[in-house]
């Protein structure tokens, strides 16, 4: 799954580089109960579904016969997952008859069976099971990662919403699939299954496997069956329905498939079009062929997360789907999502999860398989430039520092989806990787599929996979990374002997607790040659040297780049310029941009670097650099003028062009007006909403104007430009145009448009919409307070009441911002 709300929560703490210094992390808490795998006393084998739904009631009709044998231990009772239904008939199948079973289901969660007889190990039987599934009246929470967690969605059932389509949809992970069929509903179960769904004829239908029937079943109706002969864990099941149209390709013969809904179904291939060569990529690149029969992705409104890898059907969030205009725009962390979903074929449906304690092996293979394929479709720079800025996520946030990769211990299964099973994970993987070689490691990969095909894996299993095919003892590599928290935070010093013409490297190691052991590389540049100097570092401070023919122009540590680590970098600006324009990989270029940024306001060689790197061959250290520059600075501001306004007139990258006008228009110079105003134009929403941004910086009259017939425009960029004049130049007229957005908008957005509301209600002189105002970043702070929200809520409604001060109903605001931040801070 990948959870981009989830990550976009975690932008509320401050985005550091890797090179930052480290935080404080929070203080320990008591630990969390210890989650043990759940032990398996009986297996399913095969589970046959039969459901309608109910679109007035938000109710599933549903009849199953679930096939299932003990496991270890002869047994005469079943324990099934079942929450929030009626049971209305349990009975055990004899020979095409129903037996009626004695059952208990106090609790409305556990569904337990007596079996009425004794069972042996590997002996089958089948239980059938009436029931009705209540997934609206269930009392149940979701998490930052997953927001809801009632397993089946109706989606504006009644029409009651002019223009957004009705769909049922349902989500599995991590234990929600039991809310809409009973089941033993744990990652390290795996069963064939049949789902026949009974829906409006008018809708098409989607789940695992194969159709294998469609057939009237009266009146404006029709029966669907989905069959998926191969194991699958329970929370991978998964169905679909709505008006979608359906785009087919193939891939060596099977088929491919896209479900949107009919407005953007002409961009299908335009959004999901490299799929087929992602099969072909991955399939090679592991040396074990996709092993489903089918592969579709679908897109439905109202998604609880950002998408889910569901056994043959990925089910997307709606960000996914998107028109021409709206592709322009799509960088490749737009489209890593439909690589990510599909690396989970392999690692979390083909091979998956034992426990969700080894969610690592899911979600870290998932984001490590992001970067492999953009590194196949747009080389090395891109592949590590992702990687990079994933890893700067992770180090920006030191509440993750304290979480181990392997979790055994938590509160609940959904706190272990975070920075450190993704983005720590996959640097691990990825620095995993460098070490072992692209040879010894994919083969190693093969060999873990291949030994757990259609089963469960641990950390531990993989670990033994790398042993057996390197040859090496790689304990000391997972007991670090995988079994216990941190990483190393490292201070790196340089020393030059002229008379031994020794070049020394000291490393210290500074974070609490023991040392890491850290094998790098270290480049050595002198007289335009490298030597390489591969070292492993076991103390916490530790001193390499190397003989050298004279003063090295660099020494570049780590010069891989694949260490996870936090480094201070104590080396000179001129070797930061050095290796920006000798060292040959894109996370050199991108450190000497951190470092040259620190020192621009006094250093012309620091200038000189961004300067550089602002017409770099990359578009992302071109936008790095860009946003680096201190325009306030008039030495800066003086130097980088016309270098900037020569690149505005060429550059193609619309991320880029997007920085250049947020970045001319802290110049104020009006010179730039007409510029800006011609990128209103623009086919892209990005470009269009920082020109509209630039302009109110120069013509805040002119943009106020020009705003105005944006407004019909509902796409996020070009709204949240609107909202940003209107919140600097607009008045009560324009307060209930920023007011509805906040409400239609996704969470990251309204997480993007709570600043300019809270500056705009400061210049308001209506009690009313002040009020509203403040309603509304309350709700967002208490939703949202366990990631810091609360906070950013208070200051934003304190500036809010201070914008109030000198007018008429100053004590009625502080009043009403005095009673929210109360609330915020006594919200659960």
């Amino acid at each position: 799954m990948k959870h981009l709300f989830a990550m976009g929560l975690l932008s509320l703490a401050a985005m550091a580089p890797a090179m930052a210094q480290a935080p404080t992390p929070p203080a320990p808490k008591a630990e969390s109960p210890y989650r043990a795998s759940v032990t398996k006393v009986n297996d399913l084998v095969h589970t046959k579904l039969d459901v309608r739904f109910d679109y007035a009631k938000r109710y599933l009709y549903g009849k199953t016969w679930i096939t299932l044998k003990p496991h270890g231990y002869p047994t005469d009772s079943l324990r099934l997952d079942a929450k929030g239904m009626e049971i209305k008939a349990v009975a055990m199948m004899s020979g095409g008859q129903q037996q009626p079973l004695k059952y208990t289901y106090t609790d409305a969660a556990n569904l337990r069976i007596n079996l009425g007889k004794t069972f042996r190990p590997g002996e089958e039987y089948t239980i059938y099971i009436d029931y009705v599934s209540k997934p609206d009246e269930l009392k149940v929470k979701g998490s930052a990662a997953i927001t809801d967690a009632k397993g089946l969605y109706f989606i504006n059932p009644d029409s009651a919403v002019a223009g957004k389509p009705v769909q049922v949809w349902t989500q599995g992970e991590t234990e929600g699939s039991s809310a809409w069929f009973p089941t033993i509903d744990r990652p390290n179960q795996k069963t064939t299954q049949e789902i026949s769904m009974t829906v409006p004829s008018k809708y098409v239908t989607l789940s695992n496997g194969r159709l294998v029937n469609s057939v009237p079943a009266g009146a404006g109706l029709r029966t669907d069956t989905w069959k998926m002969e191969l194991p699958h864990a329970p929370y991978l099941f998964m169905m679909a329905v709505g008006d979608f149209k359906i785009y087919k390709d193939t891939w060596r013969g099977k088929e491919v498939s896209y479900y949107l809904e009919p407005k953007y179904a002409p961009f299908a291939k335009q959004i999901f079009g490299n799929t087929p060569d992602m099969l072909e990529f991955y399939s090679n690149r592991l040396g074990v062929e996709y092993p489903w029969n089918k592969y579709a992705q679908i897109v439905c409104r109202d998604y609880v997360s950002g998408a889910m890898e569901n056994t043959t059907a990925t089910l997307h969030g709606e960000q996914v789907q998107r028109t021409d205009r709206e592709l322009l725009d799509r960088e490749y962390s737009g489209e890593s999502v439909i690589a990510h979903e599909l690396f989970h074929q392999w690692f979390g449906d083909y091979v998956t999860a034992e426990s969700w304690s080894n969610i690592t092996v899911n979600e870290t293979m998932a984001d490590f398989g992001e970067g492999i394929y953009l590194e196949h479709r747009d080389g090395r720079d891109a592949a590590e430039a992702h990687y990079y800025r994933y890893l700067s996520r992770y180090l920006a946030s030191p509440r993750d520092a304290t979480k181990n990769l392997v979790r055994f211990h938590y509160d609940s299964q959904e706190d272990v989806f975070d920075l450190v099973s993704y983005q720590k994970g996959g640097a691990i993987m990825d620095m995993l990787r460098t070490y072992l070689g692209d040879e010894v490691f994919f083969a190693s990969l093969q060999r873990y599929l291949k030994d757990n095909a259609f089963g469960t894996g641990e950390a531990h299993q993989m670990r033994l996979a790398f042993e057996a095919v390197s040859g090496q003892d790689l304990n000391w590599f997972y007991n670090q990374w995988y079994f216990d928290a941190g990483h190393p935070i490292v201070a790196i010093d340089y020393n030059w002997d002229a008379a031994r013409k020794i070049q020394s490297v000291t490393v210290k190691q500074t974070q609490p607790g023991r040392a890491f052991q850290l094998p790098f590389v270290i480049d050595y540049y002198v007289s335009g040659k490298v030597q390489h100097q591969a070292v492993t570092m076991t103390e916490a401070t530790q001193t390499f040297s190397m003989a050298l023919p004279a003063k090295p122009d660099l020494v570049n540590v780590d010069a891989n780049k694949k260490t996870l680590w936090l480094k201070t970098d104590n080396k000179p600006m001129g070797e930061f310029a050095y290796q920006y324009a000798h060292a040959p990989r894109v996370v050199d270029r991108l450190e000497a941009v951190a470092a040259a940024a620190k020192e621009q306001t006094t250093s012309a060689a620091a200038r000189g670097v961004l300067l550089a790197a602002i017409n770099d061959k990359f578009y992302g250290v071109r936008g790095a650099a860009i946003q680096s520059l201190k325009l306030d600075d008039k030495a800066v501001a003086k130097a980088a003028a016309a270098p900037l306004r020569k690149l505005a007139a060429s550059e193609k990258q619309t991320a880029v062009q997007a920085q250049l006008l947020a970045s001319l228009a802290k110049l104020k110079d009006k010179k730039d007006e007409k510029f800006f105003t011609n990128q209103l134009n623009s086919q892209s929403y990005g470009v269009q909403g920082a020109a509209l941004r630039a302009l109110a910086a120069v013509q805040p009259a002119q943009a106020l104007t020009r705003a105005k017939a944006f407004e019909n425009d509902s796409h996020s960029a070009l709204s949240e430009a609107v909202v940003a004049v209107y919140a600097k130049s607009g008045g009560q007229a324009e307060w209930a145009y920023v007011r509805n957005n906040f409400d239609a908008a996704r969470p990251q957005t309204q997480f993007n448009l709570a600043q300019p509301m809270a500056d705009m209600m400061g210049r308001l002189d209506d009690p009313s919409a002040f009020a509203e105002g403040v309603k509304r970043l309350r709700d967002l702070g208490v939703k949202y307070k366990t990631y810091g929200a609360d906070k950013m809520a208070t200051t934003m409604l304190q500036e809010a009441a201070k914008g109030q001060a000198s007018r008429a109903h100053a004590t009625e605001a502080q009043q009403a911002v005095d009673k929210a931040v109360q609330e915020l801070k006594d919200a659960k």
